[in-house]
């Protein structure tokens, strides 16, 4: 394995043994490939995904702009999301990626949107 792959998956570990998600506060859980980006709310203890977005639903991808305002886009997205199924408050997951560029963006946009964490 790669790694730069195997240090985030280490770093992930190490986190996730500390952040878990409830129904009242989700954890909000970021994928970033090379071509877009990922946000998740999940409640860990029913093991289920209260909602979703990312940067290729609603025609995002295909504007002409940079990954890191389309990461803004969706933070944007998911707080709308969440609002409408009635959370206010997250728990921010990285998912080991280090906290600038796309990721700090997406979560700039969510805290935007109305979401805390």
């Amino acid at each position: 394995m790669n790694k730069k792959i195997e240090r985030r998956l280490n770093i992930k570990r190490r986190v996730r043994k500390v952040v878990s998600g409830t129904a009242a506060r989700p954890r909000m859980s970021v994928f970033r490939s090379n071509k877009s980006i990922y946000v998740q709310l999940i409640d860990d203890e029913a093991g289920r995904t209260i909602v979703a977005a990312s940067s290729r639903e609603n025609g995002i991808e295909e504007e002409k702009i940079t990954k890191i305002e389309q990461a803004n886009k969706v933070g944007n997205l998911i707080a709308e999301k969440a609002k409408a199924a009635g959370v206010e408050t997250v728990v921010f997951d990285r998912n080991g990626y280090l906290y600038h560029g796309r990721v700090k963006s997406l979560a700039e946009g969510a805290r935007n949107g109305g979401l805390k964490f």
